[in-house]
């Protein structure tokens, strides 16, 4: 079994815990996060998108290139493109990046956020519509002679791409944790994706998006995608520490209005279900399984991704061996204090892993790099 990495662009130099004005993307800034980011042994990294944030083409196409190998994944919501030219744009950074393309495709779910670029399809159909939207997109990538189509949310007439991607295709993500979530990336998704939850509540999504992949006729199933945000230290005494700092810090940040929540009703709590998720889970306790901590998602009312694995690296790298025992084999681990943070997780955490791993494919045998701490 093998697994890879995913990071998370940072287009200037700011973070959770040192954070800075809204400032314009940096080129420099992005060149020198991305190089590390590629040295560090990452193997993706996303590129995310909000209605008041950056292109992630372009940001795309510096990464692509200023490195060799690493993958950025763009994160692309339906409302803002329509699915030929998001086609034609992802196979135009595919082909100049050699084949390293990879989407991630958001299908939106705030209200608010959406209605901010005049997006007011509601949910159920904003799912709807990210389903045909991918279809058109594969198709696009496949076609050689003119062709038309007229859908519920798409028509046009004799369309044909000048050129492919570089391998024919380019890899779809899709995310979320409704019932439309599983069921769309359980058919379309070569990728599904998944925020941090308890190693059980974990099983039983996979097992969803699995059933909705076979209800589709596949005879596979999407690939897991699985985020945290480590909090590491050389001791587990020192990551607690590290970790309850990290978020005085962070909770001061959000109670100041320096972070605006984009999943947030106003007046209540997040209308996307996967944040419902994590505070129900948080609710249940502070700490899951082995490092799993859910105070973050408390502080910052889920708002993303936002349930850590706390401890040191050997505790940390245990936790995502967990998941990667589970089927998830891309893990997305980005940190508080960004570059730094995915420094210190390719110096001292995803080594280990990998090590782990090699270990057991070549001896059969579990836990002689990784000693494995005991579930909580």
């Amino acid at each position: 079994m093998t697994v890879e990495f995913i990071s998370l662009i940072n287009v200037w130099e700011s973070s959770e815990v040192n954070p800075k004005l809204r400032g314009a993307p940096d080129a420099d800034y992005i060149r020198k996060y991305a190089r590390y980011l590629e040295d560090g042994g990452f193997d993706y990294t996303l590129v995310a998108y909000g209605s008041a944030g950056y292109d992630p083409f372009t940001v795309s196409a510096i990464i692509g290139a200023n490195t060799d190998r690493i993958k950025p994944i763009i994160a692309l919501r339906p409302n803002t493109m329509h699915p030929l030219v998001a086609a034609q744009s992802l196979a135009t950074l595919d082909q100049l990046t050699k084949g390293r393309a990879v989407v991630h495709i958001i299908s939106g779910g705030s209200d608010a956020e959406q209605a901010r670029q005049g997006d007011y399809i509601g949910k159920d159909a904003r799912y709807a519509r990210s389903e045909e939207f991918v279809r058109l997109m594969r198709r696009a990538w496949t076609e050689t002679s003119p062709w038309s189509h007229d859908g519920q949310f798409y028509k046009f007439d004799d369309f044909v791409a000048g050129f492919a991607p570089v391998n024919g295709t380019i890899p779809v993500s899709i995310g979320g944790s409704s019932s439309e979530a599983y069921r769309v990336g359980g058919a379309l998704g070569d990728i599904f994706g998944l925020w941090g939850e308890p190693l059980k509540d974990t099983q039983d999504q996979m097992d969803r998006v699995a059933e909705q992949a076979r209800l589709a006729g596949r005879t596979d199933v999407p690939r897991t995608w699985v985020t945290f945000r480590p909090i590491v230290a050389a001791t587990d005494e020192l990551a607690w520490e590290k970790a309850h700092k990290t978020m005085g810090i962070v909770g001061q940040t959000y109670k100041a209005g320096g972070a605006s929540p984009i999943g947030q009703r106003r007046g209540g709590g997040p209308q996307n279900v996967g944040s419902q998720r994590l505070l129900e889970i948080a609710e249940r306790g502070d700490v899951h399984d082995r490092a799993l901590w859910t105070v973050p998602a408390q502080i910052t009312g889920a708002a993303g991704a936002s349930t850590a694995l706390v401890g040191s690296y050997e505790t940390v790298a245990a936790a995502i061996l967990d998941y990667v025992d589970l089927g998830a084999d891309l893990i997305s681990i980005r940190g508080y204090d960004n570059l730094n943070d995915a420094i210190d997780y390719g110096r001292y955490v995803m080594p280990l892993v990998r090590q782990e791993l090699a270990h057991r494919e070549s001896t059969g045998e579990r836990g002689a790099v990784v000693k494995q701490p005991p579930l909580a």
